[in-house]
C-alpha cells in the first residue's frame, strides 16, 4: 500500500509540473496561481519552476499563524512541481497554430486533473496553496469556497498586473478542473488501512 501511495504521489506531482509547462506553451491563459508565478518570473528573470518552488515555501510560512503543519506530500509538492515545470518547458516547444494551442490546452487541463487526483488520493497532505485555503477557512469560519475565491482573485489580479497570462484558458480551467477532479478522485483515492482487530486473549488454564 505504501509503495502505491508513494508512486502515485510522485507521478502526480511530475504530471502536475508537466501540465503547467503545457499551459504556458499553449499561450491561452493560466490558472490564477500560475498567472502569479509567471508574472513574478517575468519581473525577476527567474525560471517559472524556481518561482513556483519559492512561492510554495513562502506560502508555507503563512501556515504558521493558521496553526497548520505540512505533511510529507506538502513538502514534495513544494519542490517537485517546480522542477518538472522547468523540465516540461525544456522539452515542449512553443506552439503557434491555434489548433495546436487548443489541443495543448485541453491536454494540460486533463493531465492537471489526473495529476491532482493522484497526489490528493495518495493522502500525504495538501499542497501549500490548498492548505492555505483550508487553513484560512478553518481559522476564520469562512467557507472553503469563499476562502479559495478570495485568495485566487488576489493572486490573479497581482499576477496580471505583473504581466502573467490571463485568457480563455484561465476561464476554461476554472470551469473544468473542479468537475474533472470530482470524477477522477474516487478512482485514485488510496483506501485507508483497516484497523487491526484486537487479538482475543488466550483462555486461562484452570
Amino acid at each position: 500500500m505504501m509503495t502505491r501511495r508513494l508512486l502515485q504521489l510522485f507521478t502526480g506531482l511530475a504530471m502536475y509540473g508537466i501540465s503547467l509547462a503545457m499551459f504556458i506553451r499553449a499561450g491561452l491563459g493560466l490558472d490564477p496561481w500560475d498567472v502569479f508565478h509567471q508574472g513574478v518570473a517575468n519581473r525577476t528573470g527567474l525560471s517559472i519552476g524556481v518561482v513556483v518552488i519559492a512561492v510554495s515555501f513562502l506560502v508555507l510560512l503563512l501556515w504558521i499563524p493558521l496553526r497548520q503543519w505540512p505533511g510529507f506530500g506538502t513538502l514534495c509538492n513544494a519542490v517537485l512541481v517546480g522542477v518538472f515545470a522547468d523540465i516540461g518547458l525544456a522539452l515542449i516547444p512553443p506552439v503557434s497554430l491555434l489548433a495546436g494551442q487548443i489541443g495543448l490546452l485541453a491536454g494540460a487541463i486533463v493531465l492537471n486533473g489526473i495529476a491532482s487526483a493522484c497526489y490528493i488520493g495518495a493522502r500525504f497532505g495538501p499542497g501549500a496553496r490548498d492548505g492555505l485555503m483550508t487553513g484560512l477557512a478553518r481559522r476564520t469560519g469562512w467557507s472553503v469556497r469563499l476562502s479559495r475565491t478570495l485568495i485566487e482573485v488576489i493572486v490573479l489580479a497581482v499576477g496580471w498586473l505583473l504581466g502573467g497570462s490571463v485568457g480563455v484558458g484561465t476561464v476554461v480551467y476554472a470551469l473544468a478542473i473542479g468537475p474533472l477532479v470530482h470524477v477522477l478522485l474516487p478512482r485514485f483515492m488510496v483506501p485507508e488501512a483497516a484497523p487491526k482487530a484486537a487479538s482475543k486473549p488466550e483462555p486461562a488454564n484452570c
